[in-house]
């Protein structure tokens, strides 16, 4: 079994990423000296302010991350702003009519001999209520039944009708002649005395006939007429009523996901989640043929990794070591060799040779490597498309980059003419790229100054004139602070998702979020401040956590192994990799072009429209691509403005409840074409509302979701 390690997440991308309070009536009076357990009910109200007397210090010590306390510490009587937020306090079921939870205040007092203890205050509160019901609507319902001197040949969306029938008002005819046969001859007679031609004449019961007759509008006409006729209605034609599709797909063709059967491939779930079996099985029809390269400016590769043998251009066919430290790894300075060099000593993995296997890592049968190694390992996007990776090295051992290198290494990418001088002879060479890349990926960046980071906007503004599109990672930061170079004007910034254990991804914690961001991307989860293993793979016996994996180099051992790792530089080359296949297929032509296609297809997630946690959203390869449909199942997509995912449970009849916070929530019933579990997506028949729970409308039903 081949080794696998699971690193935790570096630091970016690997560029090293009204209210009551009250106490029960009958209970004994405390000591004025302690602070006492207290019960606060905030209802639907979305704060109070609660206080007690008190003699002495006091901090809170505790709070659930669903509430917000001010002050946290104080001297004598104690005073606090309680508020919630109910939906960081909703599970992902939204199945919790009340939350509650336990604020912990130790306390102290100064008089006569030293006291203290803790207190317990127990906060609950209401939650507000969504209800509505996921349908799909049976092919007859809502049409009219029409009749006339043409019923036999009625439109193909009007129901016929085949003949009529009538009930009397009482069995028999006018003279009292009981029975069914007199029914069915006074229905027969009166029709024939009326110049309509009867085929067929048959009794229902003791008071109605079926009749069949060419022209039902005029048999209609005159049985209406007689005294004794109840009713007269169309013979109507009913259809069996299996669930029919939205318009025009009512015969959906599906094909047969394409799923790889290399030994770690199960485990590599946002292929799954951006839709790659049906991308996968739409290249089996040979349209991917458009040679594309994208050039990874990263910390070099490994040529030696058997997963990625004969997918990247080699030296002398344009890859390019840009460093020219002593210390950055190979200890040779500019050449065209980038190997991401390193000893048995080296205590990192090799950043680039992760970032590029998720774009290209070669599908089937590697070439031995060593005893433990994986026979087939993982598998990347491309797959068979006419796609090559580039590899430029400016990234150096311990982590780093200089702007100057990765300046270059833009220019380079995008075919510009760079100079480098020879430090020892001060000789210059002029070089341009025989292998000038479409797509540039760059798995780097830092919290600098937007005036710090010009140079690299220029060359990214230089290498985007050029016709390339330049894809950077947003920065692993954990906060809101623009990361450079993706920032820059030019530059197409990927934050990160990952799975949430419902039907949307989520935004990872450690993404930065801000209005230069583009595009999502799955990037995996931070598994010490947010673990998941929603992917459902199983590694060594265990849940594999929610990680990316992808191919990396032992340097200890000397020897090729699989990775898994987070951040958004794990994203970045996600969205690379489309927009490759978008070019290599022939969807888009140019840079301008692919990047409109990856927004108009992405999944919207959180706030409507862009926003600075998704950008336009998270990138669709089976949408963007018109990948054929692999699956067609109904399902409901809840989430808020903020990105949080809700999944409430949906009945037999289509109904769900949803108890949640207050905010705008987007409720989606949808299909889902692509089997990556998120319904209504771009391409895919969907029905959307829009509403916001508050405490004045603390209870909404959406009604029906239809999705068309």
């Amino acid at each position: 079994m081949a080794r696998t390690s699971l690193p935790t997440l570096t630091a970016l991308m690997s560029l090293s990423l009204v209210l009551s309070a009250c106490t029960p009536a009958d209970a004994p009076p405390l000591p004025p000296t302690a602070l006492e357990d207290l019960a606060l009910n905030l209802g639907g109200a979305p704060s109070t302010q609660a206080s007690r007397p008190f003699t002495g210090e006091w901090t809170v010590t505790d709070v659930p991350d669903w509430l917000q306390v001010t002050p946290r510490s104080g001297q004598g009587d104690v005073g606090l702003r309680v508020s919630a937020d109910r939906g960081a306090g909703t599970p992902l079921a939204a199945d919790q009519p009340v939350l509650s939870g336990q604020i912990k205040i130790t306390w102290k007092t100064g008089t006569g001999t030293a006291q203290g203890g803790t207190a317990t205050w127990t906060v609950k509160a209401d939650q507000y209520v969504l209800t509505g019901r996921l349908r799909e609507e049976a092919s007859a319902q809502g049409q009219d039944l029409r009749v006339g001197p043409g019923a036999g040949t009625p439109p193909s969306s009007t129901p016929q009708a085949r003949g009529i029938i009538v009930k009397y008002r009482e069995a028999g005819d006018a003279a009292g002649v009981r029975g069914r046969g007199a029914v069915t001859e006074r229905a027969g007679t009166l029709l024939r005395a009326a110049a309509l031609n009867v085929t067929l004449s048959r009794p229902l019961s003791g008071r109605s006939v079926e009749v069949q007759v060419g022209d039902v509008a005029a048999a209609l006409r005159v049985l209406r007429a007689d005294p004794q006729v109840e009713y007269a209605v169309p013979n109507a034609i009913l259809h069996a009523q299996t669930v029919p599709r939205p318009p025009g797909s009512q015969k959906l063709p599906l094909v047969q996901p394409l799923e790889p059967s290399d030994q770690y491939a199960a485990l590599q779930w946002p292929f799954r989640l951006l839709g790659y079996p049906a991308v996968w099985r739409d290249m089996e029809g040979g349209a991917y043929t458009r040679p594309v390269t994208v050039a990874v400016v990263d910390s070099g590769v490994r040529y030696d990794h058997p997963d990625l043998a004969g997918m990247l251009w080699k030296p002398g066919e344009g890859a390019l070591d840009l460093l020219t430290e002593a210390d950055n790894g190979d200890g040779d300075g500019v050449d065209t060799d980038p190997t991401d060099a390193g000893g048995r000593t080296r205590q990192t993995s090799s950043h680039g040779t992760h970032v590029t296997g998720i774009i290209a890592a070669r599908w089937g049968q590697n070439a031995p490597s060593c005893a433990a190694c994986s026979p087939t390992g993982v598998v990347g996007a491309v797959r068979r498309a006419n796609v090559r990776v580039l590899p430029i090295r400016v990234i150096d051992a311990a982590g780093n980059a200089a702007t100057s290198d990765v300046v270059l290494a833009v220019r380079y990418a995008a075919g510009l003419p760079i100079t480098l001088r020879d430090p020892a002879t001060q000789q210059t060479t002029t070089l341009v790229n025989p292998r000038v890349a479409a797509v540039i990926n760059l798995s780097l960046g830092a919290p600098i100054s937007a005036d710090t980071a010009r140079p690299m906007c220029e060359a990214i503004q230089a290498a985007s004139d050029a016709g390339a599109l330049v894809i950077v990672a947003a920065g692993n930061g954990y906060d809101t602070t623009p990361y450079y170079p993706a920032a820059c004007a030019s530059a197409v910034a990927v934050g990160s998702v990952t799975l949430s254990g419902g039907s949307a991804p989520k935004h990872a914690v450690y993404s930065n979020a801000y209005p230069a961001v583009q595009l999502s991307a799955p990037g995996g989860t931070d598994p010490v401040r947010d673990p998941g293993t929603f992917n459902g793979g199983v590694f060594n016996g265990q849940p594999f956590p929610d990680l990316v994996l992808s191919t990396g180099w032992d340097y200890a051992r000397n020897e090729p192994n699989y990775m898994a790792e987070a951040g958004t530089s794990q994203a970045a080359p996600q969205v690379a990799a489309l927009a490759a296949l978008l070019l290599s297929k022939g969807v888009t032509s140019t840079a301008a072009s692919t990047l409109a296609r990856l927004g108009a297809t992405a999944t919207d997630l959180g706030a409507a429209g862009r926003d600075p946690l998704y950008g336009l959203g998270m990138i669709n390869a089976a949408a963007a691509l018109g990948a054929p449909a692999i699956s067609d199942t109904l399902g409901l997509r809840l989430q808020d403005s903020r990105g949080l995912v809700f999944q409430p449970a949906v009945d037999a009849l289509g109904r769900f409840r949803a108890y949640l916070g207050d905010g705008t929530y987007n409720v989606i019933g949808g299909r889902d074409r692509d089997a990556n579990g998120i319904y209504g997506e771009v391409g895919e028949p969907r029905a959307e509302r829009s509403v916001t729970l508050e405490p004045a409308t603390p209870q909404i039903d959406v009604g029906d979701l239809l999705p068309e």
